[in-house]
């Protein structure tokens, strides 16, 4: 996946909430297309029609249909880190396995409910162009990190984010895997990679 760059993909960003309704029209109609039609097929124009808005109004936003991309991306992951919060709200900060477990199943539930999530999750497909820093998986993992920290009340230190980015990097691998096998997740393949994420990161948070 191509990286995320870590400037804004919008031209505009919007302050009345009629502009902000109308984004969100935007990339739920990307979201949708990009199911239906993939990256290569998707335009700007496809997206206008099914969001009901003037084509202007895309461009308004957007440079093109990366940028769009992008920007999708960019909410998976908010929207991602925000229901890891939600999750760990209702756990105990006194063990990190259920913790990373929270982790997983966030992932494995927007890998099974989000439009456009199995083409665009956190990153848009393209050949890389930038440095480690905008990688998608570096994004996940500093986001990672930092959420873990706060739960856990540890501190960060570069053995864990290296530890995290690993188990990023392994898991995500993993899961393309098991939603290979199954359209809902290989059951079987999900169990060995909760497995690995719990053998792995033992040895930076027992």
């Amino acid at each position: 996946m191509d990286p995320v760059p870590p400037a804004h993909p919008l031209r505009r960003t919007p302050v009345q909430q009629r502009s902000a309704d109308r984004l969100a029209r935007i990339l739920d109609a990307c979201a949708e297309l990009l199911d239906e039609t993939g990256y290569e097929n998707l335009s700007t124009r496809a997206v206008a029609l099914r969001a009901g808005v003037p084509i202007g109004s895309v461009y308004r936003f957007f440079g093109n249909k990366r940028a769009m991309a992008v920007a999708l991306a960019q909410r998976n992951l908010e929207q991602y880190a925000e229901g890891i919060e939600r999750r760990l709200a209702l756990l105990p900060a006194t063990h990190w396995r259920p913790v990373v477990d929270a982790v997983l199943d966030e992932y494995l539930a927007m890998k099974r409910s989000v439009p456009g999530f199995a083409l665009v999750d956190f990153g848009v497909p393209a050949p890389p162009s930038e440095g480690p820093a905008s990688d998608p998986n570096h994004l996940v993992a500093a986001r990672l990190t930092g959420l873990l920290c706060t739960h856990l009340g540890l501190t960060p230190d570069p053995g864990l984010s290296r530890a995290v980015l690993v188990a990023v990097e392994a898991t995500d691998a993993l899961v393309q895997l098991a939603f290979r096998a199954h359209p809902a997740g290989d059951p079987d393949i999900v169990a060995e990679t909760r497995a690995m994420m719990h053998a792995y990161l033992a040895r930076v948070l027992d």
